[in-house]
């Protein structure tokens, strides 16, 4: 009986883990059919979420397992048999997949640390190589939007100096934008997958350093303000002098506004463009660095809170980019009068 109830626990884990791995590279990007100028810039996104979907099951896995062992114990020290058994592994597993997913990781770090110092010192660890991944995954969809950004005004371009009619260019802008949709849509699963790790991370932030989120949260989230440009200054898709402009604001243009990093605001038009301009430009301060909400505390542990306040900032950066992305799709980015 047991024997069986380890190969029951083995078969309800396999298959939890199992469940997240089903999808293909095709089924997410489509096929190339070689009319995509940003396809490069599509599989370099998708190649980059790999990470996330792989060691996303850990902590699933850790409680999946142990939920199974647990459920299925029970059934059997009840008095329950066969099917019984069965069922309350997989109750179990489910169960402990659920518990898992947010503390399942703290755990098994907490097991195999020696005391709090070692504690911090793995966490943070995992912290610098999820930093580093997420600057990747940043990167690669700067690019693909970047590359989406530019097709369109190609496109613009050529329509104003008669190389492209006008049915042709909204015909192409049409494509683009179905595009820049289903980019949209493979980066927001790419968050959904970072958001249920950093839930994980975000237990083993205040299991460690309590209060951390709460102060990089509290930072960083402010209502949107209706505020009059000061001057006129280009609006563009994320909060740098380099990225591609989405539109102008002009003086005393009516927007609404809020604080973003590196001296940037992110305003919104009346007509629903929605982008960054420098700060001083609608008379606010721009947020600065994420550490700074955490203090610049000394030693391991001011320096694993400015870890966990990076890494928080990232997810919260990487979702933002994906949510105006979406704005854009939706709305003027992909205009013939745009």
């Amino acid at each position: 009986m047991r024997a069986k109830l380890r190969r029951t626990v083995a078969s309800v884990t396999a298959a939890a883990m199992l469940a997240g791995c089903v999808s293909t590279q095709a089924s997410r990007i489509g096929v190339d059919d070689g009319r995509d100028a940003c396809r490069a810039q599509v599989v370099a996104l998708d190649s980059t979420g790999d990470f996330f979907g792989e060691d996303i099951l850990r902590g699933a896995a850790i409680g999946a397992g142990t939920g199974a062992i647990a459920g299925g114990l029970l059934a059997a020290a009840t008095g329950r048999r066969g099917s019984d058994i069965l069922a309350g592994a997989a109750i179990g597993a489910v169960a402990g997949g659920i518990i898992g997913g947010t503390a399942g990781y703290i755990q098994a770090r907490q097991r195999q640390a020696q005391d709090q110092a070692g504690l911090m010192m793995a966490v943070g660890g995992d912290l610098r190589a999820e930093n580093a991944q997420l600057d990747r995954t940043q990167l690669a969809f700067n690019q693909l939007v970047d590359c989406r950004v530019l097709q369109a005004q190609r496109i613009r371009n050529d329509v104003r100096g008669g190389r492209l009619s006008r049915d042709q260019g909204l015909s192409l802008l049409s494509y683009q934008r179905d595009l820049m949709r289903r980019d949209v849509a493979l980066a927001r699963s790419i968050n959904e997958k970072i958001g249920t790790r950093g839930a994980e991370f975000d237990t083993a932030i205040e299991t460690i350093a309590p209060g951390t989120k709460q102060a990089v949260t509290g930072a960083r989230v402010s209502q949107p303000q209706p505020v009059s440009a000061r001057v006129s200054a280009p609006i563009r898709i994320r909060p740098e002098g380099n990225s591609p402009q989405i539109g102008q604001l002009n003086p005393q243009e009516q927007v609404t506004v809020r604080p973003a990093e590196g001296n940037f605001a992110l305003v919104e038009t009346s007509s629903g463009v929605r982008g960054y301009v420098p700060a001083s430009a609608v008379g606010v301060r721009g947020l600065g660095s994420p550490t700074a909400a955490v203090g610049g505390g000394r030693g391991q542990d001011g320096e694993f809170r400015q870890l966990a306040a990076t890494n928080i900032a990232r997810r919260d950066n990487f979702a933002e980019s994906v949510q105006n992305a979406d704005r854009l799709a939706q709305g003027q980015g992909f205009e013939l009068a745009g």
